[in-house]
């Protein structure tokens, strides 16, 4: 069992670490190559791969809502726990806007691919449910914190300069390719309009080529010098996302009567490391950045260990 686990899982670590070859060993790609190859990515590839999943999905015999509040509802209580321990624990309020999205924020290319591998082609659309939950409740849980904890300033309107960001960053999320492409997967689903045969094939060319794209990305962005930082936060950070969030899934798959693969993939998807795009947040809201940047990197690294370790335990409990 943890060999073919270690099978499945070995594609994901190599692309990734392909990716950091390519960008930081080697002159093979200018470093103008990887920014435009992660937007074609996140904002073509991979919507392109949720719709076709959904849209050409049998969710007859997948329990929807069980698989939902199993994923949804970890997210919102990891995400109190921080909230509620951040005081306790010392956490400057920057650093914890870092901390917090490193507890609850999952790398799409990381679980997609993982998915895949583990359960085939069924995964597809199972992985489709679990972004449309995660997506938007770990954004908007984001976005609380930074309102919260960022300290503001006065915008060019008077406003709340923390505001006026979280105003924005809402704006761009009502946008987000991601929410957008499930919304389209599961409309076609719904009134059973499915891809014409033509459109198919190119929705499904185009999702194929979003996976290792993304993880090749993931590894270039994957800096070394980043690493070590703040290994206090790093730890609290890491507890919640490989250790509480997964628990807690486990024990909501149990609590909704939810087995098999849905179980599986449930459990995966909320011990996956915490996305690139972090950063990048972090950033536009006025939070702690380098603290971010070396929580995605250890996560990224960390997660070699802990996703097989996870997806072992969870083939134990939900066979």
């Amino acid at each position: 069992m943890i060999g073919m686990m270690i099978v499945a899982l070995a594609p994901t670590a190599l692309l990734i670490g392909l990716g950091h070859v390519l960008r930081w060993r080697t002159a093979l790609l200018p470093e103008a190559f990887w920014p435009p190859a992660e937007k074609l990515a996140y904002f073509v590839l991979l919507p392109a791969l949720i719709v076709h999943g959904l849209a050409t999905a049998d969710l007859s015999e997948v329990p929807v809502g069980a698989m939902v509040a199993a994923i949804g509802l970890p997210l919102v209580i990891t995400g109190a726990g921080l909230a509620l321990a951040r005081r306790p624990l010392g956490i400057e309020p920057a650093a914890f806007t870092s901390v917090f999205q490193g507890g609850v924020r999952f790398n799409n290319y990381v679980g997609v691919t993982a998915a895949l591998a583990l359960f085939g082609p069924q995964a597809a659309a199972l992985s489709a449910i679990a972004i449309a939950t995660i997506v938007p409740i770990a954004n908007v849980l984001c976005v609380t914190v930074f309102a919260r904890y960022v300290p503001g300033g006065a915008s060019e309107d008077g406003s709340a300069a923390g505001q006026a960001s979280v105003l924005h960053t809402l704006k761009l999320l009502s946008r987000n390719p991601l929410i957008l492409a499930c919304v389209l997967g599961i409309a076609l689903h719904a009134f059973h309009l499915g891809l014409p045969p033509g459109v198919e094939g190119f929705f499904k060319a185009l999702g194929q080529a979003a996976l290792p794209l993304g993880l090749l990305c993931v590894g270039a962005a994957l800096d070394r010098e980043s690493l070590g930082r703040s290994p206090r936060l790093a730890v609290i950070s890491s507890v919640a996302k490989f250790g509480a969030m997964p628990l807690l899934t486990a024990l909501g798959c149990l609590a909704f009567g939810l087995t098999g693969a849905p179980a599986m993939l449930a459990v995966l998807f909320n011990a996956l490391p915490t996305a690139s795009s972090s950063y990048v947040l972090a950033r536009q809201l006025g939070g702690d950045a380098p603290l971010m940047a070396s929580l995605v990197a250890t996560q990224t690294v960390v997660a070699v260990i802990t996703v097989p370790l996870a997806m072992i335990a969870a083939q134990a409990v939900f066979p």
